[in-house]
């Protein structure tokens, strides 16, 4: 078991690193902490703010997508094996999440084989567990 936290340790480490040097799209990423990881997972969290917010005042679709397709990414770095490139990505939106709510974020790769990977995600209230997104992502590894 200590082996697994310090690899995750050194996991979230890792990725809030990549996070914090980007100059590019990766610093719309810059308010979301990385929580946990290693073995194919990744979770983080994140609080909603106006950045983040549709004109209705709800976190914003294609920022909810980006969460999906970048902690997943993240997931599968964990394993061994390249990142590789997306495929296939699919967002269904189930609930509203406002300025000031926190999100939690897990991602789980399900399979990484030696041409695809497929990972799962959620995105959830922090406060009830309340499901605002699911997501999944199929990518490309072979390189």
């Amino acid at each position: 078991m200590l082996g697994t936290r310090k690899k995750g340790v050194e996991f979230i480490k890792h990725i809030s690193d990549i996070i914090a040097k980007s100059t590019g799209f990766e610093r719309t990423l810059e308010k979301v902490k990385i929580t946990d990881g290693g073995d194919g997972r990744c979770t983080a969290e994140f609080t909603v703010s106006e950045e983040h917010l549709n004109r209705g005042g709800g976190l914003h679709g294609g920022f909810t997508a980006t969460l999906i397709d970048m902690i997943t990414t993240y997931a599968l770095m964990s394993k061994p094996c390249h990142a590789g490139v997306s495929v296939d990505i699919n967002v269904s939106y189930m609930k509203a999440a406002k300025k000031g709510d926190e999100v939690i974020i897990d991602a789980n790769t399900i399979k990484a084989g030696k041409k695809l990977a497929f990972i799962e995600c959620e995105l959830r209230h922090k406060k009830d567990g309340s499901v605002i997104a699911k997501g999944s992502q199929t990518k490309f590894v072979d390189f």
